[in-house]
């Protein structure tokens, strides 16, 4: 099967997992990944200029902006909130229409509120504030970079994203192996797992900020951490990459991750004139589609465990990269 048909019937089986009268991927499963399964369908999309399920943004747009504290995908944690306007921002880049813009605001503005100087700076990742995270972070940095770059003689958002960089360069998040783990405790590195989705994110804000100031620097930074994930022993045992918790079975989140990775590392391999991470990128897609499919586990060297939302939709990312 071609790499163009493949992607596509990844898509259609994860359009299995949508469930129309919620405007979500299986109800039950966390929130956000309905989010990032909105942003896996558009980037596809916006990649191939199929657009059979274009009515999906609209149906869960309009149902999912009512659904919590008092509506605007706004969450009790500030990654959720982030994840959904991504998707929005996502939105806009695949139709033109300024209204996904503008909810994508007010997820920027309601993330924001969340950051105090407590460390010095940063977002909470919770609204009870007791957790500052890379996660947060990551997202809220190309959140606003995203929103410079589309909105004309914008300064406001391009200040507070080079704040939130500079802030998250000298929080001590990113490690000496050029690997980022996941928060802070009392203001220092926590030495938590280094989740690839933590590796990912800042490549996409990366490239966004550098977008905004033509700053190489910026660049040179994220090759850094995609170089040292994708040649990780850890990270990408035998050149395929593998989430630390794949041996134990991951729990409902982590197996979002793996193509939140591969969807910005794609991102940055776009920008760089050598396109060193193609051969990764392709490398990871022939393997899970020699192991599986249309239907796509955890393991993407296999063997196929089971299907879901964050399993497939992970799929849909690796292989609208690979197009």
């Amino acid at each position: 099967m071609s790499l163009q048909r493949a992607a596509r019937a990844a898509v259609d089986a994860m359009m299995g997992f949508y469930d129309r009268p919620t405007g979500r991927w299986e109800p039950e499963r966390p929130w956000w990944q309905s989010g990032n399964a909105l942003q896996a369908l558009l980037d596809y999309m916006l990649r191939t200029g199929d657009t059979e399920y274009l009515w999906v943004l609209d149906h869960t747009v309009e149902i999912q902006r009512r659904v919590y504290m008092g509506g605007e995908f706004r969450a009790d944690s500030t990654d959720d909130t982030a994840w959904w306007a991504l998707a929005l921002v996502r939105a806009y880049d695949l139709t033109g229409e300024r209204r996904y813009l503008d909810i994508a605001r007010t997820g920027a503005e309601f993330v924001g509120e969340y950051w105090d100087g407590t460390c010095g700076g940063g977002v909470w990742w919770d609204v009870e504030r007791t957790y500052k995270n890379a996660i947060s972070n990551e997202l809220y940095l190309k959140l606003l970079a995203s929103l410079h770059n589309r909105t004309p003689g914008d300064t406001a958002d391009l200040d507070r994203a080079l704040e939130t960089w500079r802030w998250f360069l000298a929080s001590g998040m990113l490690n000496d192996e050029g690997l980022v783990n996941d928060g802070l405790s009392q203001c220092v590195n926590n030495g938590g797992e280094t989740w690839t989705y933590n590796q990912g994110v800042i490549l996409g804000a990366l490239v966004e900020l550098r977008r905004a100031t033509g700053d190489d620097a910026l660049l040179a930074v994220a090759r850094r951490i995609a170089t040292a994930t994708t040649t990780s022993a850890y990270l990408s045992p035998g050149g395929i990459l593998t989430e630390p918790s794949e041996a134990r079975g991951a729990d409902d989140d982590a197996p979002s991750f793996k193509g939140i990775f591969i969807r910005n590392l794609d991102e940055l391999d776009r920008v760089l004139p050598d396109r060193p991470y193609r051969p990764y990128i392709e490398r990871q897609a022939r393997s899970a589609m020699s192991a599986q499919g249309p239907l796509y586990g955890l393991h993407w060297a296999g063997p196929f465990d089971r299907a879901d939302t964050a399993r497939q939709a992970s799929a849909v990312d690796l292989l609208t990269a690979a197009l």
